[in-house]
């Protein structure tokens, strides 16, 4: 199964990354997931599931001792590696 997770950690500081900010990147950036997407409003990641799961558990774990106050965290389902979420199989002649 292959998971998107949207997430931003708050609170914000529009002059300097905040601590907890730079610590939720680095956690993301040393996971190895398959698509990385970094801004300054909102973030997404993908990967395999249990991939995506032990950087969200760092992600929680890190950011909130480095200050954060809230994080906020959307997970989809995408599927898995050649299939997508229903289930079916793509990229072949059905």
């Amino acid at each position: 199964m292959r998971l998107k997770v949207e997430f931003t950690t708050e609170p914000f500081d529009l002059d300097e990354a905040p601590a907890h900010a730079l610590v939720a990147r680095a956690v993301i950036e040393r996971a190895d997931l398959d698509a990385v997407d970094v801004g300054p409003f909102g973030n997404t990641v993908e990967g395999a599931a249990d991939t995506v799961l032990g950087a969200v558990d760092a992600l929680l774990r890190e950011s909130l001792g480095a200050g954060a106050t809230r994080i906020t965290l959307q997970v989809n389902v995408l599927g898995d590696a050649g299939r997508d979420a229903g289930g079916d199989v793509v990229g072949e002649g059905v």
